[in-house]
């Protein structure tokens, strides 16, 4: 999942920290803990929010990564 969500904000020109601000969370650790693997099964909000503030469906993290 986080492959998916790095190679948005890459595109997007976007950190980490600058991804929490606009999903509307006050500190980066939600975000941080998603990144290093803590959080396993992300919460539909919190998918919801991340997909928004990236401007891109939540389909797209349905799809599977290409190999």
């Amino acid at each position: 999942m986080w492959n998916k969500i790095q190679e948005l904000l890459t595109q997007r020109g976007m950190s980490a920290y600058e991804l929490s601000k606009a999903a509307g969370y006050d500190q980066t650790g939600i975000i941080y803990r998603l990144k290093n693997g803590a959080i396993k099964k992300p919460s539909f909000e919190l998918m919801e929010r991340i997909a928004d503030a990236l401007g891109v469906s939540m389909d797209e993290f349905r799809k599977k990564e290409e190999q």
